[in-house]
């Protein structure tokens, strides 16, 4: 059975948290992928920032619905769900955008363990660890080309 390690990308392309969004545009194109592990300042891993977090800055901010009775407002939507869309959409750096919850893998991880971690967890990306250091990625796209395409 193939495994994380046989099918993983080992050539990364990070981003580090302080980068500012429009570097990180420019990093998206021009290594033509649609998402990149997020580093510190040791190279240690922190977050993975996608395409469609860098897309979620420029849709229209949807300000919560309320309703005022007597002297109360009442939120019909989370409060904090809006503070993390102004939070999102005002952020300057890939820290502030990126997801930090991040999935990994070790190079021994079956490939359809992989792509249920994928599949569940909504990822783009799953990085491979090994001994506590990233070693390579795993994308949808490797995923689809381990099926024999």
């Amino acid at each position: 059975m193939l495994t994380a390690g046989d099918i993983m990308t080992k050539s990364i392309h990070t981003v580090h948290r302080d980068t500012e969004i429009k570097t990180l545009a420019k990093m998206f194109v021009d290594h033509n992928v649609n998402a990149m592990p997020v580093v510190d300042d040791d190279g240690g891993l922190v977050g993975i920032v996608t395409q469609t977090d860098l897309v979620e800055q420029d849709k229209p901010l949807h300000i919560p619905t309320v309703i005022s009775l007597f002297d109360w407002v009442l939120y019909l939507e989370s409060p904090k769900k809006f503070t993390e869309e102004v939070r999102k959409v005002t952020a300057r750096r890939v820290g502030e955008i990126c997801a930090r919850d991040v999935v990994t893998c070790t190079p021994d991880t079956p490939v359809p363990t992989v792509a249920s971690l994928m599949v569940d967890n909504k990822a783009h990306l799953v990085p491979v660890i090994d001994e506590g250091r990233m070693v390579g990625v795993v994308a949808r796209l490797d995923i689809i080309r381990s099926m024999g395409v």
